[in-house]
């Protein structure tokens, strides 16, 4: 539509706030009914620069099941969020959050994952959670899975592997939704479901010792069974609360060709589309027709029932969410050189990279959210995006401008991306508080505006202590975006 004038600035009402998983900062991993989660049978990794979440085996597995300690599982223990809540939400209100997207841990509503009737003192921590959220009027964001299901689904079904967990989740998501769902606007089903591709974290099914081809298989199919869950969750969600609103979310990994040549422009392309699958079936309903062929090549057959093509085509989502924190550099005979640890691709000689690796790319963000603008034209939310760095506590103070500064340039590049015309929804920063890394399971690794007095090893007062981000991002949101300087 033709209009003399185009956005300025943030609109108002825009989302501001910061976005956390269960798994990594509840705590809690066997108190009050809850059951063990996948994420809590994954090691800290050995290296900062190796990600640990999906070496899974049956070996390993059991050896997790049968200890019974955090040590070796930092997971389990979190920030302990779960008795430090009010706490933390209070810092959240004191910077002005709009918004603050958290996950519900399936295992504390649903310890076994299909059990009949819910765990009554997991719905009540939830209670309290929104509780606390509404006496300071930030709007829940709800993730209904994480990269934490049930871990005894892991040991009767092998995950997602098997066609009866999209039954069992949705029994969940039905649960979840009639108990929260006067209380809750927008949910979002699968965090990064894209990165089910990757193996045990978002599948929860063991393959780590199947042929390359046969891993592939499983996780495609798994991933499958979750589209279908999360087009059924949407119609349940549509059907209770027809004002409601819910999400995708996708592990975004814009790719730049590593030149002109036509055949790396192809390769970029090729990443690009295996990226957008996820979002393409949850969005437009259907799978794409550039999977056909992949699938074919690969020798992946994808085993439908009858009706699953109509849900998917009958349910598609109302927003389109997903994670921002870096871009990567595709050529036509790469070699998987690795950029940082999650994802694989070649470096980009132009950007600046963090400790861990991720290369810092403020304009691939207006670059994303312009072409997933164009291609979906549904709303989007950056419900990701963030800077892990190994922050110093020195007398008390935590300086960390080179936060500010990333945090700075990607809302800049927002803030370009609305006046191109994207419609966007709000910011979820990742992070908001220091908590225990998904890809390695580290402390060391922090992100928040809220340093956590907790070491790699657990030992800690676990104190909040504000770092100089805090009192910046309070005054971002307090302008709306219109104030992003740095006056320390």
């Amino acid at each position: 539509m033709y209009q003399e004038n185009y956005p300025q600035s943030f609109p108002a009402g825009f989302l501001w706030g910061g976005a956390t998983a269960a798994n990594q900062i509840e705590g809690a991993w066997n108190l009050a009914g809850k059951g063990l989660t996948t994420a809590e049978v994954v090691k800290k990794a050995v290296s900062r620069k190796k990600m640990s979440m999906d070496e899974v085996n049956q070996a390993t597995l059991q050896e997790a099941i049968a200890d019974h300690t955090t040590t070796s599982y930092p997971k389990r223990r979190g920030i302990d969020f779960y008795h430090h809540y009010a706490e933390d939400i209070k810092l959240f209100a004191e910077m002005g959050f709009k918004v603050y997207r958290f996950s519900i841990a399936w295992a504390r509503i649903l310890p076994h994952g299909d059990d009949e009737q819910p765990n009554q003192a997991g719905l009540a921590f939830y209670d309290r959670v929104l509780d606390e959220l509404e006496k300071y009027q930030i709007q829940p964001l709800i993730t209904l899975s994480h990269y934490e299901m049930p871990l005894d689904l892991t040991l009767k079904y092998n995950g997602w592997s098997d066609r009866r967990t999209i039954a069992a989740f949705n029994h969940y998501t039905k649960i979840v939704f009639k108990h929260f769902g006067k209380r809750v606007k927008y949910w979002l089903t699968f965090n990064e479901i894209n990165t089910g591709t990757w193996g045990f974290h978002a599948t929860g099914a063991l393959d780590q010792d199947l042929p390359k081809q046969q891993q592939l298989q499983l996780r495609y199919q798994s991933l499958h069974h979750q589209l279908v869950a999360s087009a059924l969750a949407t119609k349940q969600l549509h059907e209770l609360y027809p004002a409601d609103k819910i999400g995708c979310m996708l592990a975004r990994m814009q790719t730049y060709p590593a030149s002109p040549k036509p055949k790396d422009v192809r390769a970029a392309q090729l990443a690009d589309q295996k990226n957008l699958f996820f979002t393409d079936v949850q969005v437009r309903g259907e799978y794409p027709a550039f999977m056909n062929r992949y699938f074919a090549e690969n020798n992946l057959i994808i085993k439908m029932e009858a009706n699953d093509q109509a849900i998917l085509a009958t349910y598609p989502v109302d927003f389109v969410s997903f994670s921002y924190y870096m871009t990567t550099v595709t050529e036509s005979d790469q070699d998987g050189t690795t950029v940082g640890n999650m994802a694989t691709g070649g470096r980009n000689p132009y950007l600046k990279e963090s400790a861990w690796g991720w290369q810092i790319d403020p304009i691939g963000l207006r670059i994303t959210l312009n072409e997933m603008w164009d291609r979906y034209q549904k709303p989007l939310f950056v419900v990701e995006n963030g800077l892990g760095a190994q922050d110093k506590l020195v007398a008390g103070q935590v300086h960390d401008h080179y936060r500010i500064d990333y945090l700075r340039q990607h809302i800049v590049q927002m803030k370009e991306a609305i006046k191109d015309g994207v419609k966007l929804l709000g910011y979820t920063m990742w992070g908001p508080i220091d908590l225990i890394s998904f890809s390695t399971s580290e402390m060391s690794k922090r992100y928040g505006f809220i340093y956590v007095d907790q070491d790699d090893q657990g030992r800690g007062t676990l104190k909040r202590i504000r770092k100089d981000s805090f009192y910046w991002y309070q005054k971002v949101i307090a302008t709306n975006g219109a104030d992003l300087s740095d006056n320390h």
